[in-house]
Order: structure tokens, then C-alpha cells, then sequence
């Protein structure tokens, strides 16, 4: 059969649709002729209809089951195999074995996928040597600056952090976890920092004050300067770091949040634009109800890429004693918690983390449960947008395909550290990498907004609740 054309094969397929409905229906009015001598006439055509007609509904349901199984299914398999190709960058190859009997064409696809690949390996190395060229542009800056003692963050005109360097992201630690994007009264005490701004803006020129953090425990001699094209940057002078003053400070930054337009509505946000935290927990057990959550961890997408370094890794105390069964899944153990902080404050850590953002997790109902659950305790409202990455998967490969995060990342050629699988951060940046290969995959089905993606996900609502 695999030496079949597709054209023959479809054929064939009605052929057997003809020749078996012609032969149940022949078959079903003999019954009908036997059963019409024994009793009516009436009778043996009703009994020939009812026949003929199972026979049909009996055959069509067969010869659907074959071309599903055989051809629909394939052809929408190949389908996503090409999309991954075509706008995520995964270059393995070509399913044929699941493709077999539809002729020529899987042949077909791995011969364009290889076409595509040499033109990308071209790309590529273009793209590597330009690449090469602004990382050593990227380290003279930063040696630059590891010669200035100051710490420096640029913010842009509403406020927002676009650029911090290593020196900045231990003073903003000592807040909460330096964050792009963020609105710099996330760490520093907004009426002072307005002030500075509002005389920044009226004299046009550099302005001194104190900033103090938004807990009152520290402050800094602080500096203010107008930017070229708007925003400003922050310098804070003489602050006390652990740093050594010879250690290299990287640069954290995306130039793009400076002249970002904020749209009304978060489902009228482009994908490529969202502000995403994507997370996973471990936990005592699976019942959200009555288990409790022993590690969270979280790291940022912003403008389609992860951000290296906002990363959020806590080890939770549940309050219980963890099952050995548990702990040998995830490794973590009741020494490793003790000490540790409980949910309430873990929790209230966490959502500070992911202010502003859209919620993304793999299975995000289960995780979802045991922070909402507590939501009272930790004294926090979890009414962020949430995207699961399960349905994500639901709405590119078909809902048919396996969505597991180990299937979705050999899918999507992530690799997951053996050390990192079932750790909550481990799990965590592979959902990430998996979102950020997704979201070209969805812009090119249409899916160009978070609206555009929730409305399609809302499809395939009987694979999980959603949250939205």
C-alpha cells in the first residue's frame, strides 16, 4: 500500500465506499425480500431500509476511521512539522514513517525543509558574524563602565527600566528582583522619585536627590539625567554592594521599551511584545486541595526573548512533612525546606515577581490552584492573564498529539538538563523556551495578539479549564 500514490489511494477510498454501500444495500434487500415472503411487503422494505441504512452509517464510520488514521491526521502532523520549520527554526527531520501513505508528499516537505535549511545555515553564519561583531562591541561597554564606580539604570519616559547594569541589579535587589520593564517605583519610593522627574522635565538639566527604597531601609545619592529622544538615566553614587570593584558588570537591556507604545487592553498586546512569567512549581503531591507547594520557579519573556538573569528560584516550607515519593521526583527534601519561607510570604514574593505580566506555565490550572488557594493567606489577588502552553501546543499540532512538556520540547528541539527536569526552575526556563519558539508559530496561523491567541485556546477548553 505505501507504493500507493495519494491520488490512487483517495480513490480507493471512495471506490470502497461505492462497492461496499452498493453491496449492504443489495445484501439488505435480500433480507427485506426474505422477510417480506414470511410476513408483508410493508415489513421487508422496512426491514431492507433499516439494514441499508446501518450498513452506510456502519461503512462511512470505517472509511472515516481509515482516511483519519491515515490521511487527515498525517497531512495535519505535516502540516505542524513545516510550520516548526518555517517559523521556529527547528531543522530535524521529516516525520516520513507517520506520513507513509501519502505518496510523495512527505518526501516532498523534507526536500523543501532541506532547501530551507542550507538557505538558513547562509543566514545564519551572516547572522553569526554580525552577531560576533556587536558582542564585542557589547563587552568594550561593559568593560567601560566596570571602570565607572557608579550604578546605572535608564528608564524610559513613563518610568520603566530599560537598561540596568550589574552594579544596579544588587542595589534594585535589595527591593525585589531587578526586572526590565518594571516602573522604577517598584523600588524606590515614588514621591521622591517624581519630584527628581518633574524637576527634570522643568529645568531640562541634570538633577541631585536622595532616592530611598520603597521598604525605607536604604537610601542613595542618586542622579537624574535627561536623555537624547526621551527617558532618562539613574546614577546612584557610593552605594555599598558586595561587588568587587573589578568584577565585570553585564548589562541587562532591550532599547525597544524606550519608544514602545502601551496598547489599551492587554489582549490588544502583539504576542511578540508580552510581558510573560513563566513558571512551574513542585509540590508535596497532586491534589491541589490538600498538597502544598515546596519550590517555585520563574523566569521572564520580554519582547519574544527570555531575559537573562530575572530569574526567581525559592524553595518553599509546606508546613508538612514531603512523601519520599515526591522528593524522589523532584529532589527536594524536608532538610532542604526547613527554614525556608511558607507560602504566604513565598507567595506574596512571587506575585511581586510577576507584577504587570502575563502568567504563562505548562498545565497552568494545577500550579494556578495552589497559589489561588492561598490567596487569602498571602493576602494577594491572582487576577493576572494566563496563557498554558499546553493549549498552545493544542492549537499548533492538533489536539490528537501528545502535550506533555517532554513531548512539546523534543517537538520544538528544547533541550531539558536530565539534573533540571522536575526542579521547578528547570521546568520553568524549558516552558519558556518552548513559548518563545511558539510564539512565531502562532503569528503566522494569525494569532498576532494575546485576544487573538485566548480566543483560539478557548477551543480546546476540554483539555483544560481555562483560567482567563
Amino acid at each position: 500500500m505505501t507504493s500507493l500514490g495519494l491520488r490512487l489511494r483517495i480513490f480507493l477510498f471512495f471506490v470502497l465506499l461505492a462497492v461496499g454501500g452498493t453491496g449492504g444495500v443489495l445484501l439488505s434487500l435480500w433480507f427485506g425480500h426474505a422477510r417480506a415472503v414470511q410476513t408483508s411487503v410493508a415489513d421487508g422494505f422496512l426491514l431492507a431500509a433499516i439494514l441499508s441504512a446501518l450498513a452506510l452509517l456502519g461503512l462511512t464510520a470505517g472509511i472515516w476511521l481509515l482516511f483519519d488514521e491515515n490521511v487527515a491526521k498525517p497531512i495535519d502532523k505535516l502540516a505542524a512539522e513545516m510550520r516548526v520549520r518555517a517559523h521556529a527554526g527547528i531543522y530535524s527531520q521529516v516525520d516520513t514513517h507517520s506520513a507513509r501513505y501519502l505518496g510523495d508528499l512527505a518526501y516532498a516537505a523534507e526536500a523543501v525543509s532541506g532547501k530551507l535549511r542550507g538557505g538558513a545555515m547562509e543566514t545564519a553564519q551572516k547572522v553569526a558574524l554580525e552577531t560576533e561583531r556587536l558582542a564585542m562591541e557589547r563587552a568594550r561597554l561593559t568593560a567601560l563602565l566596570t571602570e565607572i564606580p557608579v550604578a546605572m539604570i535608564l528608564a524610559s519616559p513613563t518610568g520603566h527600566i530599560v537598561l540596568y547594569d550589574g552594579q544596579a541589579a544588587e542595589i534594585l535587589s535589595q527591593s525585589h528582583v531587578p526586572r526590565l520593564n518594571a516602573a522604577l517605583s517598584d523600588y524606590f519610593r515614588a514621591d521622591g522619585l517624581s519630584r527628581a522627574v518633574r524637576e527634570m522635565h522643568r529645568t531640562g538639566r541634570e538633577v541631585a536627590f536622595t532616592a530611598e527604597g520603597t521598604d525605607g531601609a536604604q537610601s542613595y545619592d542618586a542622579r537624574l539625567k535627561p536623555m537624547q529622544g526621551g527617558g532618562y538615566m539613574m546614577v546612584i553614587e557610593g552605594a555599598e554592594t558586595h561587588m568587587p570593584p573589578e568584577a565585570e558588570r553585564p548589562l541587562v537591556y532591550d532599547f525597544d521599551l524606550i519608544t514602545r507604545q502601551v496598547p489599551g487592553t492587554v489582549e490588544e498586546t502583539p504576542l511578540a511584545q508580552l510581558v510573560c512569567t513563566v513558571f512551574d512549581s513542585e509540590t508535596t503531591g497532586l491534589l491541589p486541595h490538600k498538597d502544598e507547594v515546596v519550590q517555585i520557579g520563574a523566569v521572564r519573556v520580554l519582547n519574544g526573548r527570555i531575559v537573562p538573569g530575572e530569574v526567581f528560584d525559592l524553595l518553599v516550607d509546606p508546613g508538612i512533612p514531603i512523601p519520599p515519593a515526591s522528593s524522589r521526583v523532584h529532589k527536594v527534601t524536608d532538610a532542604m525546606v526547613a527554614g525556608a519561607p511558607d507560602i504566604g510570604e513565598a507567595g506574596r514574593r512571587f506575585h511581586r515577581f510577576a507584577k504587570d505580566s502575563v502568567i504563562v506555565a505548562h498545565n497552568a490550572p494545577f500550579d494556578m490552584a495552589f497559589l489561588r488557594r492561598h490567596r487569602t493567606r498571602m493576602g494577594v489577588a491572582w487576577d493576572h492573564p494566563i496563557l498554558d502552553t499546553v493549549l498552545l501546543s493544542a492549537v499548533l499540532f492538533g489536539a490528537s498529539q501528545p502535550h506533555t512538556l517532554d513531548a512539546l520540547s523534543k517537538r520544538l528541539d528544547v533541550d531539558i538538563p536530565a539534573q533540571l527536569r522536575h526542579t521547578a526552575l528547570g521546568d520553568a526556563h524549558a516552558t519558556a523556551q518552548v513559548l518563545v519558539r511558539m510564539i512565531p508559530m502562532l503569528e503566522a496561523r494569525g494569532m498576532t495578539t494575546f485576544g487573538d491567541v485566548l480566543e483560539e485556546t478557548r477551543k480546546h477548553g476540554r483539555l483544560l479549564e481555562d483560567l482567563n
